[in-house]
């Protein structure tokens, strides 16, 4: 299952843990992802969106 966006395309990014120790690891941080029915060429189907683009409704949601 990728961790992306079906709307927007956001997907994980990387960088480091830091420590006080000023050690690093590496981490991702994934994006909130939700799964919801939406209205796509005239059919319904169940995408994966982030909740940016819900909040910001760039897509027609299915009751």
């Amino acid at each position: 299952m990728a961790k992306k966006c079906d709307i927007c395309g956001k997907g994980p990014m990387v960088g480091n843990n830091v420590s006080h120790a000023h050690n690093k690891t590496r981490r991702r941080w994934l994006p909130n992802l939700k799964k919801v029915r939406a209205n796509i060429d005239g059919h319904v189907k169940r995408i994966k969106v982030c909740t940016r683009c819900i909040r910001t409704g760039n897509f027609v949601k299915v009751v």
